[in-house]
Parts: structure tokens; sequence; C-alpha cells
């Protein structure tokens, strides 16, 4: 009902996201998806624990809360300024895209990641969500370089994928890649996201959600 009224009500529409080639489900095929999704699931456990590091590390040397937001986004603002780009700012749509259909530069993962969590570490709340699908979709761009699936089927998996392991959901998000990417991934996005979860660790983006007995996991 939220999604008809956004769209057919209000005419707010949604970004849509193509995944035009789906290979065969052979058993190298699916075999490609397991370190693609052992990478997402070390990426979503980055993104979470860059985020708490850097929460921690403010809470230690800041003892004056409104303060953390104003030094955050002035490092955030000074290096946006000397890196001479926006594209790793906001929510990114753009760029997440892109990373459907053409080769991007392999560290856009990484930045996005540094500057999330310096931003919501620093005391900014919300927008955690975005910025992951951004780190996901960009990640498995960048692995199209070394991984023989196609591009657009790598960014899919990594949107999911990295989202499944820094919020410990990988059920959620093959149900949600196949609402978003078609039903004919599904197989691709499931492995992705469960491999994904298992080697995330036992944390979460949520501090409530941190899993102990997952981090012990073999």
């Amino acid at each position: 009902m939220a999604d008809w009224t956004c769209e057919l009500a209000w005419g707010v529409g949604h970004t849509h996201y193509s995944i035009p080639e789906i290979p065969i489900h052979s058993f190298v095929n699916l075999a490609w998806v397991i370190p693609a999704a052992i990478a997402f699931g070390l990426s979503a456990r980055l993104f979470a624990e860059t985020g708490h590091a850097i929460s921690a590390f403010f809470k230690k040397t800041v003892a004056y809360p409104p303060l953390r937001p104003v030094i955050g986004g002035t490092l955030v603002a000074l290096i946006v300024y000397f890196s001479g780009t926006t594209t790793y700012i906001g929510l990114g749509i753009p760029r997440i895209v892109e990373a459907f259909e053409t080769p991007l530069p392999w560290y856009d993962w990484l930045v996005k990641t540094g500057l999330t969590g310096l931003t919501l570490g620093s005391g900014f709340k919300g927008g955690e969500v975005t910025p992951i699908f951004f780190t996901g979709a960009t990640l498995g761009n960048a692995l199209s370089t070394w991984i023989p699936l196609p591009l657009a089927l790598l960014a899919g998996m990594g949107f999911v994928g990295v989202f499944s392991g820094a919020t410990n959901t990988p059920m959620a998000c093959t149900v949600m890649g196949m609402e978003l990417f078609g039903y004919e991934s599904g197989i691709f996005l499931g492995l992705a996201c469960l491999v994904a979860y298992f080697f995330s660790g036992g944390g979460s983006i949520y501090a409530s959600q941190n899993l102990g007995w997952k981090g012990k996991l073999p």
C-alpha cells in the first residue's frame, strides 16, 4: 500500500536497476559467487566496524557531544573540497546506477565506507542504508575485473550482499534483490547474501543487534 501510494497517488517513482544478462546456473558460475560474496561479507564488516570505531574515538576524545558532528562535518567538507569531487557524498544513487552499467574506479566502495563511517561516527544520525547499497554495488563492479560474471550481476549481488552482512538479514535481502532485479537472478543473489552473512562477523551496523555467537562460527 505504501508503494502504491507513493508511485501511483503521488507520482514519486523509484530508481530502477537492471541486470540484463543472467548466466546459466552451472557449477562454475555459482562457484564464482563464493569469493565475491566473501568480499561482500568482509566489506560489510569493515563498514560496520568503521562507524563504531570512529564513534568510540570521538566519544573518547571529544567530551562535549554537540562538538563531535561539527568536527566530523568539517573534516568531510575539507575532504570533499580538496578531492574536488562530490561523488561520495549524499545518497550516491547516480553512482549506484553507473555501477550496473560501466566499469568504475576500484576504490569507490572504500572511499564511501570511510566517509560514511566518519559522518555517522561523528554523531550524524541516519543514512546507513543507501550508502551500503553504494558500497556493495561499486565493490561488485570492481570485482568484475577478476570474476568472470556479468558486471551488472556482480553489482546487484554486492548491492544486497553487503547489506545482508551489515544487517544480518540474508533472507530479507534475497527477497529484496529479487524484487529489485528480477527473480531470474534469485539463485545468485541468495547465495551471495547467505555467504556474505556468514563472513561478516558477529557485528552489525545496529549496535543493539550485536550477534556475538555468529562471530564465533568457523
